[in-house]
């Protein structure tokens, strides 16, 4: 008994140390498995070069699309910016208004705060330009008097619909107004028109972005099926589905991250073969205008924005189809 009592117990490491270790462990596994997913789904690819690039380029079409109408819509914009002001109001006086009266209603209307500034056209001035362009100068000589009224040129400081109609109906109770026409209806128009193309590319993006995810899902799945076998082994000695899962969302990721790069480089293409002709449209009408390309953000933004769609479809293809594959059921 005293021989048996002498004996000292051997040492026991702290639980609070295993537990640490043993967390370390865990995530040393974890992020290692990470990256043997990431490079297992690298060579997979590089292994089929014909059916990915044939993956990668139906992605690419996909985004290419919506990418290119909205560099369009972003070109547009810049060439109409600033159109709407040259918006302005033609107040036409009556015919036997004089210059006095003409100059004191410039005046007063370049005093009020919603008005930026006045141009006087005298009847002469009026008669004469309208000589240049229209090209009737000896048909104008020959008539008895000037036909054409005095007329005062008004550039609001606004240009929203509502406030130039209530100044439009201001300026047409001033006494010797005959008539103000409101030279907006084309700006309202065309910014009518930009607002809805801009909504059409919203509403294409989404739609083929789903699109996206779709062919991601489709692909998924036949990597799913494909590999069977080898997930069988997996889960029977005692893979989780965290583990089978990672090397197919890395697999997705990579086919949107290459199809949103290859999609860059097809709207970057588009726009080089139009710059030309759009270069030579722009001299015609002595334009300031730059056609804008993508852009570095956008190089940046299409690949990951399709680096996440592809992972959303890798995920919905692999939660939906690693339950049907259980090795109990073989």
């Amino acid at each position: 008994m005293a021989r048996h009592g002498s004996k000292k117990a051997s040492p026991q490491p702290k639980g609070a140390r295993r537990t640490e270790q043993r967390w370390q462990d865990q995530l040393q596994a974890w992020q290692l498995h990470h990256k043997a997913s990431a490079r297992d789904a690298w060579q997979r690819l590089l292994k089929a070069p014909l059916a990915t690039f044939m993956t990668v380029l139906v992605i690419a079409i996909a985004l290419a699309l919506p990418a290119g109408l909205s560099v369009l819509l972003t070109n547009a914009q810049q060439a109409t910016q600033g159109w709407d002001g040259n918006a302005h109001l033609s107040v036409f006086l009556k015919q036997q208004t004089s210059p006095q009266t003409q100059q004191a209603l410039a005046d007063k209307w370049r005093a009020r705060e919603d008005i930026q500034r006045v141009e006087v056209v005298s009847s002469e001035q009026a008669l004469e330009e309208f000589k240049t362009l229209s090209g009737f100068g000896d048909a104008l000589d020959a008539l008895p008097e000037n036909p054409l009224p005095p007329l005062l040129m008004v550039y609001p400081k606004s240009t929203d619909a509502v406030a130039l109609e209530q100044l439009s109906q201001e300026l047409e109770k001033a006494e010797g107004v005959d008539l103000v026409q409101l030279d907006v209806l084309w700006v309202k128009r065309l910014h009518a028109m930009l607002e809805t193309v801009g909504r059409i590319v919203s509403v294409l993006t989404l739609a083929l972005a789903v699109a996206v995810v779709l062919v991601v899902v489709n692909t998924i799945r036949l990597g799913i099926e494909s590999r069977r076998e080898e997930i069988v082994v997996v889960k029977i000695v005692g893979g989780t589905d965290g583990f089978v899962r990672r090397p197919f969302l890395y697999t997705g990721f990579c086919y949107g991250v290459l199809g949103g790069l290859l999609a860059v480089v097809l709207v970057q293409l588009a726009l080089f073969w139009v710059g030309q002709p759009v270069d030579e449209l722009i001299l015609l009408y002595e334009s300031q205008f730059i056609l804008v390309g993508i852009g570095w953000t956008n190089v940046v933004v299409v690949p990951i924005f399709a680096g996440l769609l592809g992972l959303i479809g890798a995920w919905l293809a692999v939660s939906r189809h690693i339950q049907d594959v259980d090795p109990y059921l073989l």
